[in-house]
This record gives C-alpha cells, sequence and structure tokens, in this order.
C-alpha cells in the first residue's frame, strides 16, 4: 500500500530530506558537468579544434557548446516517455550516469595532436550526450521530489531542484578557479584543464549511490498498481489536443519568460559586465559570483511563497518587472562599472553610412555564417567595441563608411576577396578604427579604480532575484499542470524548449539586435518581448496550479 503525503502535517520527515538531498546533488552534479565545458571553451579550442586557425576554432568549440543546449528538448521526449513507462527513479539515475561518464571521459579524450579529427568528432558527441541528459535529467528530479512532497509544500521541496542549476555554476567556477591557482596558467591550459572534468567521477560515484537506495515515487508506484501506466506517453502528450495544448501553453505562458529572465541574470549580465562594458573577467566573474551566491535562498523563499499564495503571481510578477526594468537597469551598470564609457556614448555619436541592403541582420546561432558586406564588417566591429551609433542610407553599391566626431572612415567589403587580401584589410582597418575610437573618449576596458563595487553588485544581486520569482516556483506548477501517466514527458519539453533554444539563444540574438540598430542596449529587446509574452498569455489562459491534486490519473 503507498501512502500520500496529506496536507495536514507539519515538519518533514528524514525520507523527504533525503529525497530533496538526493535529487538536488545529482542535478548540481549534472550542470557542473554541462558549465564546465562553457567555462573552458577557449582551452577546449585549442585542444581539438587546432587543426583550424584560432577564430575559427574557438567558433567550433562554442558550436559544441551549442549543441549540448540545442538537443536539450529531444533528451526530454527520450527520457521523459521512458519516465513515464518504466519509472521516475530509474529514469534519471541512467541519465546522471551518461552525464558522469560523457563528462569523465572528456578529461581523457587525446587532442587533435594525438588523434587528428577523430578528437573533435568524438568530442562533439559527448557534447551531444550531456545534452541528451541534461534533457531528461530535471524533468526527472522535479516529478519525483514533486510527487514525495506533501500537499502545500511541493514550492518549498522543488524550490531545491531550482537551486542546482545555480550552484553547479558556481561549483564548476570554484573547481576550474582552485585548479588553476594551483598549478598555474600554462599547466593549466596544457593538461591541468582535464582535471576538473576527471574529479566528476568521484561526485558521480557518491550520486548513483545515493540514488540507488531511493525508492520510486508514491505517484508512480500507486499508478503502476493500478495498471494505469501509459503505453504511449509521447502519442498521450503530445498527440491529443486536450494535452497538448496545456504543453504549448506551458511553453509560451511560463518557460519561455522563466527562461529569458533566468538568462538575462545570469549568463547575459556576465556577457555584458565583459564584452560590453569591458570589465576584466576576473573581477566580473567575481561580481556575478557574488550575486549569485547573496541570490540563492531566494529560489527556496518565492518557492516556500508559492505554497500559499500561488505559482503563478511570482512568475507573472517576475516576468513584468523584469521586463519594465531592464533598460534601467542594464545603463546603471554601465553607469557604475564603466563611468567612462557612458560619457563617451553621450559626447562622441558616431555615424555609419550604408547602403541598407547591404546590412544584414547579424544572426548566427551556429557560428559559421560569415558576414562580408562593408556595412556588416564595420557594424560588428564597433558593436564589439560597445560603441553606439545612429544609421544613415546611402546609395546603392557605396561602400560604408563611419563617421567618428570629425572623422571619417571608410570601410570594406570582403566579398571575393582572397583570405589573405581580407585578412589584411581587416587587420588594416581594425587599427585605423580602434585608433580613431580611442582618440574619441571610448575606453579599451573598465578602469577598475573608476568601477563602484558595491552599486554594480547590488544592480546584479537585483536581477538574480528575479530569476528566483520567475525559477523558484516553476518546477512545481509544470508538474501541476501534467496528469501521472504522462507528466514526466509533458513537463519536460517545454522547460527544455524554453530553456534550451529561447534561453540559449539570448545571447546571440542579443548581439545581433546591437550590431543591427547600433545601441548597446537594443539586445534586451529580446528577454523584454518574450517576457511581456509570456506575462499576457500567461495571465490570460493559465491557470493556477497550486491546489491541484497531483495524484490523479484522469
Amino acid at each position: 500500500m503507498v501512502t500520500v503525503a496529506t496536507a495536514g502535517r507539519n515538519g518533514i520527515t528524514a525520507e523527504e530530506r533525503k529525497v530533496i538531498f538526493a535529487s538536488s546533488l545529482g542535478t548540481v552534479f549534472e550542470w557542473y558537468d554541462f558549465y564546465l565545458y562553457g567555462s573552458l571553451a577557449a582551452i577546449i579550442a585549442k585542444q581539438f579544434f587546432a587543426g583550424t586557425d584560432p577564430n575559427t576554432a574557438f567558433i567550433f568549440a562554442l558550436l559544441a557548446f551549442a549543441a549540448g543546449f540545442l538537443v536539450r528538448p529531444f533528451g526530454a521526449i527520450v527520457f521523459g516517455r521512458l519516465g513515464d513507462m518504466i519509472g521516475r527513479k530509474y529514469t534519471f539515475l541512467v541519465t546522471i550516469v551518461i552525464m558522469g561518464g560523457s563528462t569523465f571521459v572528456v578529461g581523457l579524450l587525446p587532442n587533435y595532436a594525438s588523434i587528428g579529427l577523430a578528437a573533435p568528432v568524438i568530442l562533439i558527441i559527448l557534447r551531444i550526450l550531456q545534452g541528451l541528459a541534461l534533457g531528461g535529467e530535471y524533468g526527472g528530479a522535479a516529478t519525483y521530489v514533486a510527487e514525495h512532497a506533501p500537499h502545500g509544500k511541493r514550492g518549498a521541496f522543488t524550490s531545491w531542484i531550482q537551486t542546482t542549476a545555480t550552484m553547479g555554476l558556481f561549483m564548476s567556477l570554484l573547481v576550474i578557479l582552485g585548479t588553476r591557482t594551483a598549478m598555474g596558467e600554462e599547466a593549466f591550459a596544457d593538461w591541468g584543464w582535464r582535471i576538473p572534468f576527471l574529479v566528476s567521477v568521484f561526485l558521480l560515484g557518491i550520486s548513483v549511490w545515493i540514488r540507488l537506495s531511493m525508492a520510486e515515487s508514491p505517484a508512480f508506484v500507486k499508478m503502476k498498481a493500478e495498471g494505469k501506466t501509459s503505453k504511449a506517453p509521447l502519442t498521450e502528450a503530445f498527440a491529443k489536443w486536450g494535452n497538448l495544448k496545456i504543453v504549448i501553453l506551458a511553453l509560451v505562458g511560463l518557460t519561455a519568460g522563466q527562461a529569458v529572465v533566468w538568462y538575462t541574470g545570469q549568463f547575459y549580465a556576465l556577457f555584458f559586465l565583459t564584452q560590453t562594458l569591458k570589465v576584466d573577467g576576473a573581477t566580473a566573474n567575481i561580481l556575478i559570483a557574488a550575486s549569485l551566491l547573496l541570490g540563492t535562498p531566494f529560489f527556496v523563499i518565492f518557492g516556500t511563497l508559492s505554497d500559499k499564495i500561488g505559482r503563478k503571481p511570482i512568475i507573472m510578477a517576475g516576468c513584468l518587472i523584469a521586463a519594465l526594468t531592464y533598460f534601467p537597469i542594464f545603463s546603471g551598470l554601465t553607469h557604475y562599472a564603466n563611468p567612462a564609457l557612458e560619457a563617451a556614448l553621450k559626447d562622441s555619436p558616431v555615424v555609419v553610412t550604408a547602403d541598407p541592403a547591404t546590412c544584414q541582420f547579424q544572426f548566427n546561432p551556429t557560428g559559421t555564417k560569415k558576414f562580408t558586406s562593408s556595412c556588416d564588417i564595420v557594424k560588428a566591429k564597433l558593436a564589439a567595441a560597445s560603441v553606439a551609433y545612429s544609421n544613415e542610407d546611402a546609395a546603392p553599391g557605396t561602400i560604408a563608411t563611419v563617421k567618428i566626431g570629425d572623422t571619417m572612415l571608410t570601410s570594406f567589403d570582403a566579398k571575393g576577396l582572397s583570405k589573405e587580401d581580407a585578412a589584411a584589410k581587416d587587420k588594416a582597418f581594425s587599427k585605423e578604427l580602434a585608433d580613431s575610437i580611442k582618440a574619441h573618449g571610448y575606453p579599451t576596458k573598465a578602469d577598475p579604480a573608476q568601477i563602484n563595487y558595491g552599486m554594480t553588485l547590488l544592480l546584479l544581486f537585483i536581477l538574480v532575484i528575479y530569476v528566483t520569482m520567475v525559477y523558484g516556483p516553476i518546477a512545481a506548477m509544470l508538474v501541476e499542470m501534467f496528469p501521472t501517466r504522462i507528466r514526466y514527458t509533458s513537463m519536460s519539453l517545454p522547460y527544455h524548449i524554453g530553456n534550451g533554444w529561447f534561453g540559449g539563444l539570448l545571447p546571440t540574438t542579443a548581439f545581433a539586435l546591437v550590431a543591427f540598430k547600433g545601441d548597446i542596449y537594443y539586445g534586451l529587446w529580446y528577454p523584454i518581448i518574450i517576457a511581456l509574452m509570456t506575462f499576457v498569455v500567461g495571465m490570460i489562459f493559465v491557470r493556477e496550479t497550486k491546489d491541484n491534486d497531483i495524484y490523479a490519473n484522469d
């Protein structure tokens, strides 16, 4: 006989603590594995893509990283189906073994110099396996914990799962920093980068041991005993309009907005500090890490609060407040982290004059497309240098020019040029442009003496608070939206499409928007529009779920 936790019971049992700890520990470990690759992309590029030039090598390294995000929804489908057919426990035990094994093998994998083309091919396969495993892990962990939680405490219980991505990122940064410091940069770049991957095998062993000792979720056991498990969860989840409609609403009205707020607060903020504001990497990472450390308890706070006032009000409020305040917050980051750049943006306007037919929207999620027109070249360089500019139309066929104060520079068209000629022109134009930009007050890096660290940290902390508002209650809400027999499948797909695609494409899309418009803040329109879309759809069509009976099998 399976007992179901009741709403009236107070406190938390030892078994429930074990469920939360084991599920969260395993998921922290999976995110740790996943982020190691991204943090070490530059070194991995040199190790595994050495058969190309450095720029192309880095592009392919990032492409391999992106593959892990792009396949996450497919992992959700594969492992979600297994989880609804054979059980939650064994499915997300399999996902952690795949993730941990793939990570460990990366640490052992011979580089390009040793085995040639086989090295990057195997690396990409391992990244795809990691993405598939992560696609199956989150839904399993969230479902497992929620189905063990007493009614009225699902938000509090599942909010611990929501802390895992942040803690995994934090752990990966600490291990990398510790290894780097202990052995020195040269040895780390040569072979020491493998150590963070290899030590993951110990975390894997602990996680597997704990998960093997865990029982299956009571909701699944009850359903199985009654003979109500689904024989075709994919068909039930996605081929029947009644459930498919809820899946679509979960994506558009919940996870898409949650994802862009999450990525803006934890990833785009770091990208903005280092790439746009030119804050040095170590300082930026410390500031982001500190904001995450301060903000992490609020995942549990908002998850617990959602048990009392509902999931929907907190998530919707997070999306709306974020959308309304992103522009002033990021403007404030510029003011406090690089005031010299703020002054240059105000005092030294820049104008790009070009044939509009030659100016593309530089959306490049794969990193392989080339933008060779004179307009695209100058805009990309200005965007990378954090220089805002306005646009003026020129006659068809005109080579683009850029006016910085009273200085006029002419770009070049790389189409049809040999690789050597294009590189020579690019080098000459880049130097000319950089010299002119610097002469008009645009800093090449933020001055540490001018950074207001306290206010910068406060603004980053506010961004993390938005993350905790939308992310803390989301697992409980997704679990509560779907019937037990197809819950793992149904909740995993919208979550990973939202986070893997809508969120994962944020940096690329934001850069394309900045280059297109010439405003360093213009990329914020992407998360703002997606968050507002989720707010509108969620407020109108998504129902509150905190009082749903998750043990119903209808």
